[in-house]
């Protein structure tokens, strides 16, 4: 049935909009960078909204002037089912784009990989998984930064972090994609180094966070901090190798640890790190105050262990596994090739179905 929209809803995002259309018009804002880009993707995210609300109008608008001539005019009364379609579906719409939204979904993403069972071969799956997420956010338009990797012997990651941004300003960003990765990945398939062609099963572990562009609540006591720099390891070009540049933070209240040897100096790396340190530590604190967020995020790795797993990749039957949401599909090599639209398209509507429920 139409009509169906919350109209103290919508009647707050109106008053939003334009509050938000006012501001961006005043050049004095712009004067204040990070306000402007604040303002200008909170107006972008209420974009869709406005469009669809402005398109329902009208087809409410034509439906009532079908309706009033169908008594005179058979024409007219033609029109009226398919007006009575289009209202119900953009009414749907709008309403699915006023639900509950989490509030980071706009947010670039750090990643962190891990391998665990399986030695080599769950080394080199976690390189596998870290492909697709680069070969998805490639697709996507997104930028990618490996921000430190510890690779195997056969060329796999024991460990990686990586750091994806959006281009622009957008209503859904990198986490309202990504968010739902983190978690324990299993695979089934006949390692490089099985000799007998016997089908092995190991796993790798995925970490996710928003790393909001800026991070107001988190501060960090520099002498809660240990500062270890070494030798890069990895590719940077001429000369990264010969000095100390790459940089491991260790929070020594939290144990956590970040490291980076992406950038070209010792404090480029230390800058990074700081930034993927306090992205961490916003995350924990908001999981630790929050019993919501942290239900929310169970599924997040605690032990890259098989029996933890979100989602199973069975090369054999080229079939890739959600269990969480019950999705199947067998096009796992496409997947693997960064082609996760359908997978991610079918977390995000569970989710938004949740949270709908909720309310």
């Amino acid at each position: 049935m139409a009509g169906t929209t919350q109209p103290s809803a919508i009647d707050d995002i109106l008053a939003e909009y334009a509050g938000l259309e006012q501001q961006l018009a005043d050049p004095a804002l712009h004067n204040d960078a990070a306000a402007a880009r604040k303002a200008g993707k909170r107006f972008a995210e209420l974009a869709p909204v406005m469009a669809t609300y402005t398109k329902l109008q009208a087809a409410r608008e034509d439906l009532e002037a079908a309706r009033e001539l169908a008594a005179d005019d058979a024409a007219f009364a033609s029109e009226v089912p398919a007006l009575e379609e289009t209202v119900d579906e953009l009414d749907k719409t709008l309403t699915d784009l006023l639900a509950p939204r989490d509030p980071h979904d706009g947010d670039d993403v750090v990643l962190e990989l891990k391998s665990g069972e399986g030695g080599e071969e769950s080394a080199l799956f976690a390189s596998d998984l870290a492909r697709m997420y680069v070969r998805y956010a490639e697709h996507a338009g997104w930028r990618v930064e490996v921000l430190d990797a510890t690779v195997s012997d056969l060329g796999g990651y024991k460990d990686a972090t990586i750091s994806i941004k959006s281009k622009g300003d957008a209503r859904d960003g990198v986490w309202a994609r990504l968010k739902f990765e983190g978690g324990v990945h299993r695979v089934q398939r006949v390692p490089v180094t099985e000799s007998q062609g016997r089908v092995h099963t190991s796993a790798a572990g995925v970490l996710v966070y928003p790393e909001p562009e800026e991070i107001e609540e988190v501060q960090i006591d520099e002498s809660d901090l240990r500062v270890d720099v070494y030798r890069s390891s990895g590719k940077g070009g001429q000369g990264v190798n010969t000095t100390d540049s790459a940089v491991r933070l260790t929070h020594l209240p939290t144990g956590i640890v970040v490291t980076c040897q992406n950038e070209r100096s010792q404090l480029q790396n230390k800058a990074r790190a700081m930034q993927v340190l306090a992205a961490r530590l916003q995350a924990a604190a908001e999981e630790a105050a929050d019993a919501e967020a942290a239900a929310g995020r169970q599924n997040q790795i605690r032990t890259v262990d098989r029996s933890e797993r979100i989602r199973t990749y069975n090369f054999p039957e080229n079939r890739i596994t959600d269990h969480r949401i019950g999705f199947k599909a067998h096009n796992l090599d496409a997947v693997l090739d960064g082609e996760m639209g359908a997978l991610l398209d079918a977390l995000g509507q569970a989710d938004r179905d949740a949270r709908l429920a909720a309310e």
